[in-house]
């Protein structure tokens, strides 16, 4: 798939799964950890009662920013994905013990996963998406917690839900409502279509 040249694509973040969709897309990039602090950000976002969403795009800014002030010719893209669930935010569990209190925790109940994109070039920031796909998780018995996090493993911990949608994880839902790459950290169809405003992919 043709991509110009110029501006270079940089994804300011070394999440896996972002640049496996970046990839998957035949998008030519780089990426590099912005090494922000997350959980002093959140937690300045709880004092002062950001919604999620306000969260998302601050994260996502700081680390697109970060980045873009080392490469201004660039055009950088931020990202963040806050998991909310009836006023709760969760965060990545710290293990297995944690994994599976997530898992307890969205059992029965919906939550959203609250995206922010945010892209810089020239040292600005250009462009903001948010969107937050639903997911319904079935009740959960705890001998499917225990296998499923058996079978995953600490593969899990990458993951504010303590799950992989790609992987076995899909058998924790009845319902899911959005775009599965948004799922997965990166709604794809709206960064595509801002790169095609640019003119870095084709209209």
């Amino acid at each position: 798939m043709p991509q110009a040249e110029h501006p270079p694509l940089i994804l300011a973040s070394q999440s896996a799964a972002r640049r496996a969709l970046l990839a998957a897309a035949g998008l030519r990039f780089t990426a590099q950890a912005a090494h922000v602090d997350e959980d002093a950000l959140k937690q300045a976002a709880r004092t002062e009662e950001f919604s999620p969403e306000e969260a998302a795009v601050m994260l996502a800014e700081a680390k697109a920013e970060r980045i873009a002030r080392r490469h201004p010719e660039a055009l950088v893209l931020g990202a963040d994905q806050i998991l909310e669930c009836e006023g709760a935010w969760f965060d990545k569990p710290a293990d297995l013990h944690g994994a599976a209190a997530h898992l307890r925790a969205l059992s029965g109940r919906r939550h959203r996963l609250v995206n922010g994109v945010v892209a810089f070039r020239g040292g600005q920031r250009i462009w903001t998406h948010v969107d937050s796909p639903k997911l319904w998780v079935r009740p959960l018995s705890e001998d499917f917690i225990a296998e499923y996090l058996a079978l995953e493993g600490e593969a899990v911990l990458s993951s504010v839900g303590a799950y992989r949608l790609e992987g076995p994880g899909i058998q924790l839902f009845d319902r899911i409502e959005g775009e599965h790459s948004s799922i997965l950290g990166l709604p794809m169809l709206a960064v595509l279509g801002f790169l095609r405003q640019q003119r870095i992919i084709p209209v």
